[in-house]
Formats: C-alpha cells, sequence, structure tokens
C-alpha cells in the first residue's frame, strides 16, 4: 500500500511517492479539472512506462502461481498420498513468507534501493519454481511456498509503491492488479491440461512454466529498474551522512516500523485485506477438490472452474478502476460489499 508523503522522516523514506491529495478522494470534485490538462499530465516517458510494465508482469506471474494451486492441489493429495490437513500445511507457508517479508522489508530497504529490493524478490521466485518442477518430498515442496511468497511479497511491496506515485496512479494500479487476476486466469488452462495429461499425473511439469516466465519477470526487473539496482541506503538530503552504522540503520528501520504500526489506517486495510484475501484464496484454492470429491466432478474437468471467478475478478478491476475514482473509494467499496454479499446468498440458496 501506498503511504503519504510527509516533511519528516516517516515510511515514505522507503520508496519516493508522489504527494498525497489533502483531502479524501471521495470529496475531491473531479469534473473542474480541465480534461485537456489531464491528459498532458498523464503523458509517461519510456523509462517509466517500461517500469510500469515490469511491475504489472511481477503481478502477472504472482498470480501465474497462486491461480495454479486449486487445479493442483488434488493431484498433490493423490501423489503425495497425503490428507487435505497435510496439504493445507502450504497455505501456512504462504503466511510465513508474507510476513518475514512484512518484518524485513523495511529493514532491507536501508541496505537496498527499489530496483535491488524488486530483483531479490524475483530471484527468490525464480529458485522456488525451479526446485518444485522436479517432484521433491513434500516438506521440501511446502517451503518452497514459503519462499515464493516471501519473493512475491518484496516484489508486490515495491511495485504497488512505484506505481501509487505514478501520474494516473488509479489507472495504472488497476493494471498490474488486473495483471494479477489474468496470471489466475491463465493458470487453469495451462495446470489442467498438463496435470491431467496421461495415465499418471505428472502434475509438477506445470512448474516449468512460472519458472520460464519467472526467469523472464527477472531479467525485465533487473532492466527496468537498472538505475535502481544498488546496494546502500539511499541519500534522502543533502545534509544526511554519507555512510550509517548497522545500529542507525536498525534504528531506523525499527522507527518506520513503528510509525506505520501507529496508523489506524494500516490496521483497518490490513483486516479487510484479511478477510478478502482470505475468501478469495480458500475458495479458489479448494473448489476444484470440493467438486470432485463432495459433487462427484470428473478431476480433469473440474480445473478449469476457478477460472470463471478469476475472469471476473480481472474485469472488476479493469472497469470498476474509474467510476470506483470517480465517485468515490468509501461509497463504492461499501456498495461493492453489499453486491458481494448478495450474489453470495444467491450461491447458497
Amino acid at each position: 500500500m501506498a503511504t503519504i508523503t510527509q516533511q519528516q522522516h516517516t515510511l515514505s523514506d522507503s520508496y519516493e511517492l508522489a504527494e498525497a491529495p489533502k483531502q479524501p478522494r471521495s470529496e475531491q470534485i473531479l469534473g473542474s479539472n480541465d480534461p485537456a490538462d489531464t491528459d498532458q499530465s498523464d503523458k509517461l516517458d519510456n523509462a517509466t512506462l517500461l517500469k510500469l510494465v515490469a511491475s504489472g508482469f511481477a503481478f502477472f506471474i504472482s498470480g501465474v502461481n497462486d491461480g495454479s494451486v486449486g487445479p493442483l492441489l488434488p493431484y498433490m493429495i493423490r501423489d503425495y498420498n497425503i490428507t487435505t490437513a497435510v496439504v493445507s500445511i502450504i497455505y501456512g507457508a504462504n503466511f510465513l513468507g508474507w510476513f518475514l517479508a512484512a518484518l524485513t522489508n523495511t529493514h532491507l530497504r536501508q541496505k537496498f534501493d527499489l530496483g535491488g529490493l524488486l530483483a531479490f524478490g524475483a530471484f527468490f521466485q525464480v529458485l522456488a519454481h525451479a526446485l518444485r518442477a522436479w517432484r521433491p518430498p513434500f516438506p521440501f515442496f511446502a517451503v518452497t511456498f514459503w519462499l515464493v511468497c516471501l519473493g512475491q511479497a518484496y516484489q508486490d511491496a515495491g511495485a504497488n509503491a512505484y506505481v501509487a506515485s505514478a501520474k494516473a496512479a488509479h489507472r495504472w494500479l488497476a493494471f498490474i492488479h488486473a495483471l494479477y487476476m489474468a496470471g489466475c486466469l491463465v493458470a487453469p488452462f495451462v495446470a489442467t491440461p498438463i496435470a491431467s495429461a496421461g495415465e499418471t499425473s505428472r502434475w509438477y511439469l506445470f512448474y516449468i512454466f512460472p519458472l520460464a516466465i519467472g526467469v523472464l519477470n527477472f531479467a525485465l526487473t533487473c532492466y527496468a529498474f537498472r538505475d535502481t539496482i544498488k546496494f546502500g541506503r539511499k541519500k534522502t538530503g543533502a545534509t544526511e551522512p554519507e555512510t550509517e552504522t548497522d545500529d542507525e540503520e536498525k534504528k531506523s528501520a525499527s522507527q518506520l516500523m513503528k510509525t506505520a504500526l501507529r496508523s489506524k489506517s494500516l490496521w483497518m486495510v490490513s483486516i479487510f485485506f484479511f478477510f478478502l484475501l482470505g475468501a478469495t484464496i480458500t475458495a479458489s484454492g479448494w473448489i476444484v477438490e470440493y467438486l470432485v470429491e463432495i459433487r462427484g466432478g470428473n478431476l480433469g474437468a473440474m480445473g478449469y472452474v476457478p477460472a470463471g471467478f478469476n475472469g471476473g475478478a480481472m474485469l472488476g478491476r479493469l472497469l470498476l478502476a474509474e467510476p470506483t475514482y470517480r465517485l468515490g473509494e468509501r461509497r463504492m467499496i461499501l456498495l461493492y460489499v453489499v453486491l458481494c454479499i448478495a450474489f453470495q446468498l444467491v450461491f447458497w440458496l
């Protein structure tokens, strides 16, 4: 999530973010802006555009990873001969990867510039997919989920913060998050045919696909952000010392974490995403196994079911960003919540 730039040394020092509006988006009168001026101000140079595309591609590969879990989960259970309770360990590994990234991201930003941290995250994902492709023992396989989520978290945090500082940020944020759902949409169409081919499933060969695009993600990240792939703390002002001791850097990072944890908005948004993503990932991850075991569906056909949900989410992120921006985030989110509850009741009843 983007942070607000302040005069003092705060979280915004970790990423170069644009000055936030002084009033809530929902209270701004957007119609007062001259369209010609807006179009002119939204133009981006090629270097910035490449960075935005690279950020979007990082989200795409994250979506490919997350969107493949549902179609492949039944094959994991049967191939490793484990129960649903045991295979759930991969979700715990996911959480630990993101949790470790949350604890270390600010500290690493004292050492790495933005490009370095993004490349760091991309490398972790390549390593995880390379380890998965040869079907390691299940405990080792579960650890790769921790590793891939650690890399995702570093890339997602950096890319989100960078894109939030761009011109017309609401459109570009919609773009990169739609690409995440595009990855979730593509994954079932790649994973299901591979996993269901032949008498003996070799589902793990699917991970050659995210490995290949992961290498491309690493290369694109390094090229697009080559001007910020640096080791050493970024200078934030002319009066800042050229070097800092390790103790000073740790103190600075800890102070940034404390500043974040004192933010009421941070906790509110975190709780919102806790339930939103928890429900989303749970539903898309277990729907195939549910349809096969409880509803008696064909495993080879049920693997495509999550694609419908992911496709709808992708369209929502593409099409609803502009009306949400213009009509106000708060009222539109309330409307979306009501609609989600209504559609969920239709599904249950």
